[in-house]
């Protein structure tokens, strides 16, 4: 399978607004022996990377970016039903992103892949409110707090639930890890907010996350976020 042509093709099948189309390739692509989680990860994730890139740099009209944004979804909940359900390794995720329809999207791919895994996740979507999100944090105590946003206006409200979190100490031992676009354009921007962890992409977050043997991250997958906690405490 060659993946650029692929995603090339899913690509323009996207922005046109092309459903029978586009799910011909993805039906082309399973019956090809591509599993699910690499649909997900390895050509889901980068073509929809490439739609928001494409937006944001005004190469991409709005009507096109609805209609990519939009049959991806009804595409991405057709593959999460075929994934490969890991037994539950015990750990659980709380999930929270910016409010635009392509974080929605992001995240929710994000969350299908590390539930297949066998995390038990809690996904909130946007637009919560930060005090909701402090108080479930208390009240469950998640192993993993993770953060998607793609928009530099979600930063203020991501920075200050990370702060809170330092400040009051709640959950020492949780991971807070941040994904989504905003963070590849600004280099060390998860590091500076106090982050954890920075995900690039689905691909790595699979990588971190679901791959990960240990109950914590390795020294070398933490940022200056944890660095800057425990010199707080």
């Amino acid at each position: 399978m060659n993946k650029e042509v692929l995603m090339e093709r899913l690509f323009q099948a996207l922005i046109c607004g092309d459903r029978a189309g586009a799910r011909n390739i993805v039906n082309e692509t399973i019956e090809m022996g591509v599993p699910a989680e690499e649909l997900l990860s390895e050509i889901f994730g980068p073509t929809l990377n490439l739609v928001q890139k494409l937006f944001r740099a005004d190469q991409l009209s709005a009507l096109s970016h609805h209609f990519a944004t939009r049959l991806m979804r009804s595409l991405a909940d057709q593959a999460q039903v075929r994934l490969t359900m890991r037994p539950s390794n015990g750990r659980r995720i709380l999930v929270a992103c910016g409010g635009t329809e392509q974080d929605e999207l992001a995240a929710s791919m994000a969350v299908d892949l590390i539930e297949a895994g066998g995390f038990e996740v809690a996904f909130a979507g946007g637009g919560v409110p930060f005090d909701e999100i402090m108080a479930r944090v208390g009240e469950d105590r998640p192993d993993i707090l993770l953060l998607f946003s793609s928009a530099a206006k979600d930063l203020p409200e991501i920075r200050r639930i990370i702060d809170e979190l330092h400040e009051v100490n709640v959950c020492p031992e949780m991971q807070i890890v941040v994904g989504g676009g905003v963070y590849g354009r600004a280099e060390g921007l998860a590091e500076e907010i106090g982050a954890d962890l920075y995900v690039p992409d689905l691909r790595e977050l699979v990588c971190l996350l679901v791959e990960q043997k240990t109950k914590r991250a390795r020294s070398d997958q933490r940022t200056v976020g944890r660095k800057r906690r425990v010199k707080a405490a």
